[in-house]
């Protein structure tokens, strides 16, 4: 998200967590610091193969508690990143990472295994064929489903949050997804208005079926 009135909205819901992207070919790109930015909800910043240098300067100046990794990040320069927040002291809370993994089959649940102790949380979002980027699209922003039951061959210890082209009509089918280690999902662009705008309304009528 990036527009303060729609972020104080939509956290007024109860949402845990709130992303803001920081990824400059996305649509819903932060070029600028939104007049409002959460106070409830925790603040998550998406990042694709940045500089780490860059993703600590952005964790200053928005106060991150979660940093999300939705690149080719390799397990070196995770550790990199780790190395240069822990240098950081008191001057922020440490915040914590999670790792996003494209999804197609259950052969792509075994890239998990390298990010094991490394990251705090998983993220599953759809892998979807591309003839653009070789053979893949980029990370992200497909707004389409994988099939959930691959999951089941998770057998991982971190935590996971579910993505992928969840909308409105899948309150039942949320319900009915159960794994030890799915502890939330994430709702983006079946919820928008337009890219990076959320329709609080029906967040809200979607938050209420689930719960």
């Amino acid at each position: 998200m990036r527009e303060g009135a729609n972020i104080q909205e939509v956290e007024a819901l109860g949402i845990d967590w709130l992303g803001l992207i920081f990824w400059s070919k996305s649509g819903r790109y932060v070029s600028q610091r939104p007049d409002y930015l959460p106070r409830n909800a925790k603040r998550v910043g998406v990042f694709v193969d940045e500089a780490p240098e860059k993703i600590i300067s952005i964790c200053h100046q928005y106060r991150l508690d979660y940093i999300q990794l939705h690149g080719q990040e390799s397990k070196s320069y995770i550790n990199q990143l780790h190395n240069m927040i822990a240098n950081q002291g008191n001057d922020i809370l440490p915040p914590q990472l999670i790792k996003a993994f494209n999804i197609a089959t259950a052969g792509d649940l075994e890239l998990t295994k390298d990010y094991d102790e490394l990251v705090d949380y998983y993220l599953f979002d759809t892998r979807k064929p591309s003839k653009e980027v070789g053979g893949w699209l980029p990370p992200g922003g497909t707004g389409e489903k994988f099939d959930w039951n691959i999951l089941y061959n998770y057998h991982g210890h971190t935590p996971f949050l579910l993505s992928g082209g969840i909308g409105p009509d899948d309150a039942e089918r949320i319900k009915a997804f159960h794994h030890p280690r799915c502890i939330g999902i994430d709702l983006n662009s079946r919820f928008e208005l337009s890219p990076g705008l959320k329709d609080s309304q029906r967040l809200k009528t979607f938050l209420q079926m689930i719960n």
